[in-house]
C-alpha cells in the first residue's frame, strides 16, 4: 500500500477566512496534501478521529482528481448543491465512519 503523506499546518490564515465564511470558531480545510487549522490545536485536531478522516478523505479526494480540477468541481458543486450536499462532502462524511480511512496515512 502506498503510504499518504499529509501535513498540518495551525492558526492558518486561509483557515481563519474559511471559519468566518462558514460562522464556525474551529474549521480544518484542505488544500492538496495540507491540512489548516484554525481555531483547534494540533493535539486536539488529531484527538478527533472522525474528524481526521473526514479531512484525510479530502487529501485522497485531491490525489485522485488533481489539484485544479478538485477545487474546480468543489467550488462549482457549492454553488449548484450548497455546502452540506457537494458530492466530495458527501464522501467525507462517508469516511468520518469508515476505519480503514487511515490505513497506510502519515501525518506531519
Amino acid at each position: 500500500m502506498e503510504t499518504l503523506h499529509c501535513r498540518i499546518r495551525e492558526n492558518s490564515w486561509v483557515a481563519r477566512l474559511a471559519a468566518r465564511k462558514m460562522g464556525s470558531r474551529s474549521i480544518a480545510i484542505v488544500f492538496g496534501r495540507v491540512i489548516y487549522l484554525h481555531g483547534v490545536s494540533r493535539e486536539a485536531f488529531l484527538a478527533n478521529v472522525r474528524w481526521v478522516r473526514h479531512e484525510v478523505r479530502h487529501v485522497r479526494q485531491y490525489r485522485e482528481h488533481g489539484f485544479l480540477p478538485f477545487l474546480w468541481r468543489y467550488v462549482i458543486d457549492w454553488l449548484r448543491f450548497g455546502y452540506y450536499d457537494i458530492p466530495f462532502e458527501k464522501a467525507a462524511r462517508l469516511a468520518e465512519q469508515d476505519p480503514r480511512e487511515l490505513d497506510g496515512v502519515e501525518i506531519t
